[in-house]
């Protein structure tokens, strides 16, 4: 794989049942960038072990002189002149083959990543935290890349000194005897030091990313610390976040700098047992002097393949949590094990209830647009405004995802139904086109407002039919006066640019923006949770006509306790406890449903029992008018003023 290559078509399938598998898996897809990086790696290596060869042989030359002195001197140069040919293109093209490993396997894992990140949606940061994400898809990744690359020397340096110790025996075996025990020991020196420094290494990344996190909470919520003058709290909060961060890398470092000084002094211990011993015997005779230079030579050049033994061993301890953390992100899934009854619902037919629907295939579903909640029962039809209020904000939430096609986050939860079909099992480009859900808290990506709008529609919505539903005269009009167009009047506001995550803007501007992306969009299925907890009033009353209006005969499920929203919509659902326990209109379930105004109006449990009596006293009062037992008197019928956060009963005498 070349680097211009990318990105890959297909990243592939990945083991994900733990980290070494997850790397294992990693190596095998680079099988023929790990066999290259071993090829030059030797030559590299196995040049730079050679060098001290020709050396002995020109120390015998000249120190024997004779007849065939000049023609070994030659000799000795030109293996001298090929192999520092050899060090040259092996240094470079084993750099450039390990740099192309370390790229091209954390571009893999990047495109698994973002991969996973589409297929969850939103549910990604409900379940894994945002932060780890990204120290996934950066730090981590940096880390994993930093194994593969490391991989590929390392095999060519152990395969060097295995053969270098071989050649050993037979050139000078006294002198091979004491590398051969000295190369393991030097190579193992380190690892007892690996763990601790990891686990500092782990504590100082963790307490980096707590630093980032708060920096990052700090400048999100700027406007807000402004106004009620909280930056001198949050800055002395991150200077101690950073304080501990500090002390935390100097502790990491102090490690370090133990394993790089045994890295410098085991084999310097290692060369001046051989210096020693090799001086012994050249007194005795038993080497020569030539054969003793070659020796220490070899033995000092192969101190460079060795550091790969202990820069592989760092790499592992670092790359091993790593890609534990990318694993997990990785085996994340939309689709989830579905208990029976997965399919059963309205229009179900009498084969519904026990298996889950098959997926469509590269047919496109072309059922009606009319979603069903087999966990709580919410039944959505097709071309309604349907509002759903939900006792519990968090369940709303969940509900929303589920309405999205999300998996459950238990095994066994049945899916929600397109039709008749479950929505999970369909194939996830058919899914996007068909239902879209906006979350309560909305991202803008940064750039124009044209490019913010310049989304996969059905094209039936028009930019600025989905703006003026939506409220935005205000918001274009702001971004007109920061656009420096020709006049005086101001610029485009399509040409404006926003900042990342709309920063720039108020968060009712915000949230107004992001509900005319979803009405550009024109899905089959709108789900919007809390669209306008953000906007005033007023603003909210036009927004909720602007869009009944605009999504007439489209099938919206608004996720609200808005009476504005509610009064708008065809049809509300009280959702309590995970299950529909009423629906109506918002003015008959305000009459009649007392826990549905607990939800809608406020009231506490004490109004709701007062209520309670009241009701009692006006059910005996028309008992008696109609002739039944009951008294003569009671309460005037409950004036319910949809609108209004209050309910006003008026008793009359």
């Amino acid at each position: 794989m070349r680097i211009k290559d990318l990105p890959y078509a297909d990243p592939g399938v990945p083991d994900v049942r733990s980290g070494p598998r997850f790397l294992y898996w990693l190596g095998r897809r680079q099988r023929g960038g790990q066999l290259r990086a071993l090829a030059w790696g030797m030559l590299n290596f196995g040049s730079l072990s050679a060098l001290p060869y020709p050396v002995g042989v020109a120390v015998e030359a000249v120190s024997e002189g004779g007849d065939g002195a000049g023609r070994r001197l030659a000799l000795a140069g030109l293996l001298l002149l090929a192999l520092g040919a050899g060090i040259a293109v092996g240094d470079v093209m084993l750099h450039r083959t390990a740099v192309t490993n370390w790229i091209t396997a954390a571009a893999r894992i990047q495109q698994l990543l973002i991969r996973k990140s589409a297929e969850l949606g939103s549910t990604l940061t409900r379940r894994v935290a945002a932060g780890e994400v990204v120290a996934v898809s950066t730090g981590d990744v940096e880390k994993i890349g930093w194994f593969v690359e490391a991989l590929s020397r390392f095999m060519a340096a152990a395969l060097t000194i295995v053969l270098v110790c071989a050649g050993l025996f037979f050139y000078e075996p006294h002198l091979a005897l004491v590398v051969a025990i000295g190369v393991p020991v030097v190579a193992l020196s380190v690892l007892p030091l690996l763990p601790p420094s990891v686990r500092r290494a782990d504590v100082q990344r963790e307490k980096a990313g707590r630093a980032t996190e708060l920096a990052s909470d700090t400048v999100a919520g700027l406007r807000v610390l402004r106004g009620i003058g909280g930056e001198e709290l949050f800055l002395g909060r991150y200077r101690a976040a950073s304080q501990e961060v500090r002390g935390a890398a100097v502790r990491s470092a102090r490690l370090w700098s133990l394993i790089a000084a045994v890295q410098v002094l085991v084999p310097g211990l290692l060369l001046i047992a051989v210096v020693w011993y090799g001086v012994r015997l050249a007194r005795e005779g038993t080497v020569s002097v030539g054969e003793l230079v070659t020796v220490y030579s070899m033995v000092t050049l192969l101190a460079w393949p060795m550091r790969h033994f202990e820069e592989i061993a760092m790499a592992y301890s670092f790359s091993r949590p790593s890609a534990r953390r990318a694993a997990r992100v990785l085996s994340l899934r939309r689709v989830t094990e579905r208990g029976a009854g997965s399919t059963a619902g309205p229009g179900a037919g009498a084969s519904g209830g026990g298996t889950a629907a098959k997926p469509a295939g590269a047919v496109p579903y072309a059922g009606p647009a009319e979603l069903y909640d087999p966990l709580t029962g919410l039944q959505v039809p097709e071309g309604l405004l349907t509002a759903v209020v939900c006792g519990d904000p968090d369940a709303a939430g969940r509900l929303a995802d589920r309405l999205g096609g999300h998996s459950p986050e238990h095994a066994g939860e049945p899916s929600v139904l397109l039709g008749t079909v479950a929505l999970d099992g369909l194939p996830l480009a058919d899914a996007r086109r068909l239902v879209l859900v906006q979350d309560k808290d909305p991202v803008l990506l940064s750039g124009t407002l044209r490019e913010l709008l310049d989304i996969p529609a059905s094209g039936a919505v028009a930019p600025q039919a989905a703006l003026d539903a939506a409220q935005c005269t205000d918001v274009l009009a702001a971004l007109a006066q920061a656009d420096p167009g020709p006049g005086t009047s101001g610029g485009d506001p399509l040409r404006t640019r926003i900042t990342e995550r709309g920063r720039s803007l108020s968060g009712g501007q915000r949230q107004r923006l992001a509900l005319a992306r979803s009405l550009v969009a024109d899905p089959e299925v709108l789900v919007l949770d809390e669209p306008t907890s953000a906007v005033d009033a007023h603003t909210e009353s036009r927004i909720a006509g602007g869009l009944a209006a605009l999504r007439a005969g489209r099938t919206t499920v608004v996720l609200t306790s808005s009476p504005l929203l509610l009064d708008a919509a065809d049809r509300v659902v009280l959702v309590l406890g995970d299950s529909v326990v009423a629906e109506g209109t918002h003015r008959e379930l305000l009459a009649a449903e007392p826990r549905y105004r607990a939800v809608v109006t406020r009231e506490t449990d004490e109004e709701l029992n007062d209520l309670g009596t009241l009701r009692e006293v006006e059910v005996r009062h028309e008992g008696a008018a109609d002739g039944r037992e009951g008294g003569t008197t009671g309460p005037a019928p409950v004036e319910a003023t949809p609108g209004e956060n209050t309910v006003r009963i008026e008793e009359t005498a």
